[in-house]
């Protein structure tokens, strides 16, 4: 399964590529921002996206609408830190797959991501 990590931090994008890796996920791009990720989902079409929610440029609700409106059929899970649940009730609204919540343990997140194969 090819999968786009998106997340302004860069460190929770190398976090989430090693836990995925390990776990036979192929990762194939990373994106900082909403704007980013739209363009990288063009490009790579990748299976599954993991988005962040609160990101500049572009947050990651709106990345989520954006990719759903060109493939209503995008599987996107989105990842927020605890006390955000406005903002995951918006995101179920815009089609979100699932939900992992910061801060992650790899076992949450593979679970998580598993359901959607």
């Amino acid at each position: 399964m090819k999968v786009l990590i998106v997340d302004d931090a860069a460190f929770i994008r190398v976090t989430l590529k090693m836990m995925l890796e390990k776990n036979g996920y192929e990762v194939i791009g990373d994106a900082a921002n909403g704007s980013e990720a739209i363009l990288k989902y063009n490009q790579h079409k990748p299976d599954l996206v993991t988005m962040d929610i609160t990101m500049p440029v572009m947050d990651g609700i709106s990345a989520l609408k954006a990719i759903k409106k060109m493939n209503p059929a995008a599987k996107v899970v989105m990842i927020s830190a605890m006390g955000q649940e406005n903002h995951v009730r918006e995101a179920v609204m815009a089609g979100a797959n699932g939900f992992i919540v910061k801060p992650f343990v790899e076992d949450q997140v593979i679970r998580g991501l598993s359901k959607l194969q």
